[in-house]
């Protein structure tokens, strides 16, 4: 298997041999991660951009969370001011900072404020169809971190573009359980399918489930866990963080139910993080398949190329970035190398293809999409 590696700043995208492609596991509904599969019309190439973003000389960035991307290609960032040290905490930057693609500073605010729960560790952001802002936590009791208080996040909030509170859906420390229509309980990533206005939020880290919700409303329409089943409690504080995968399909429950994509044509993503798979639903939940790495930390974050037809799913992991093709599920590149931060904690695309990536304790970056590799012989 040839690797994509970083030359200089450019990450290339390799030619890999055909026949390569992934294995099958025991279960017929699961691909297993394999060597990349050689593509007729190419892969994608990036090359990292050093100096993105700008963040203004004031401010300080606690570790960024999440990335989200508007009709402007505008870079919408999340990120934990309290997570900054003591001797920085008088230049904690508002929690969402916005940039343009350039990475020209534009506006921040964000935090504590009248009317709404502000989530006590933030975690996803989402820009949807109509430009309204979703953000939400992943706080527990349990975790005890410095500087937050002992609640846990079991709601979402809707903001105008300008911070303004539209809806807030659930309440701080409310949670009954994943049976619970009301609210959430620590969940890690949104997106709003637009055919629909439905609101698909992975939830999360308390429970285990995919719930969706009116995006306009907030009223409860329906949920699934693993393999389309009925979610179970098992509420863990903090969650586990697991070292190994069992060969075969995996348990019947999520485990961190961390991130979330609906394509255009209502196929639904979800990363499965601690099982280390993708799994693939129809819009009413229904279980189609699914994508699995047992050898090295996999789906921590998804997102859609923004062609037409999303051809590809970019998946997150460890030191690397998996691209894989959407229908099919065969893996066709792997993205890595020197001077690259790794998965990340969650990534986005903008209209032009570029990723965005933000890894937590390791900042955020920026891989500008150059165009398609020469098509394999």
């Amino acid at each position: 298997m040839i690797r994509a590696t970083f030359s200089g700043a450019v990450v290339l995208a390799a030619v890999i041999a055909a026949g390569c492609a992934g294995q099958q596991s025991d279960s017929a509904s699961t691909v297993t991660v394999g060597a990349p599969v050689a593509q007729a019309g190419g892969v994608p190439v990036f090359e990292v951009d050093p100096s993105w973003p700008r963040v203004p000389a004031k401010w300080k960035l606690g570790h960024p969370s999440s990335i989200a991307i508007d009709a402007k290609d505008n870079v919408w960032v999340l990120h934990r001011p309290r997570t900054l040290p003591a001797d920085q905490a008088a230049m904690m930057a508002p929690a969402i900072l916005v940039f343009d693609a350039a990475g020209n500073f534009i506006k921040a605010w964000g935090g504590a404020g009248p009317g709404y729960e502000w989530p006590e560790r933030e975690h996803g952001i989402h820009i949807d169809h109509k430009g309204y802002v979703w953000v939400g936590g992943n706080n527990c009791i349990g975790r005890n971190l410095p500087g937050l208080k002992p609640l846990a996040d079991d709601q979402l909030l809707k903001f105008g573009q300008d911070g303004r509170l539209v809806i807030q859906i659930g309440r701080s420390t409310r949670s009954k359980g994943n049976d619970d229509t009301l609210n959430l309980h620590q969940p890690a990533d949104v997106w709003v399918l637009p055919k629909t206005n439905e609101l698909f939020v992975a939830d999360g880290y308390g429970n285990h489930r995919v719930a969706v919700f009116d995006a306009d409303t907030g009223a409860f329409k329906r949920m699934w866990g693993a393999f389309g089943n009925k979610p179970v409690d098992r509420d863990e504080c903090p969650p586990p963080s697991l070292k190994v995968v069992p060969p075969g399909p995996g348990p019947d429950q999520f485990s961190i139910v961390h991130a979330i994509r609906v394509a255009n044509d209502g196929t639904v993503y979800v990363a499965d993080r601690e099982n280390r798979r993708v799994q693939v639903f129809t819009s009413d939940g229904k279980f189609v398949k699914q994508l699995i790495r047992h050898n090295a930390p996999f789906a921590r974050n998804l997102a859609l190329s923004p062609d037409l037809g999303q051809r590809f799913l970019y998946v997150g992991g460890g030191a690397d970035i998996v691209v894989v093709d959407r229908k099919t599920l065969e893996v066709v590149e792997l993205i890595g190398g020197k001077g690259f931060f790794g998965g990340g904690h969650q990534i986005a695309t903008d209209s032009k293809g570029n990723l965005y990536v933000a890894a937590t304790a390791r900042g955020m970056q920026k891989l500008v999409f150059k165009g398609m590799s020469a098509p394999a012989r």
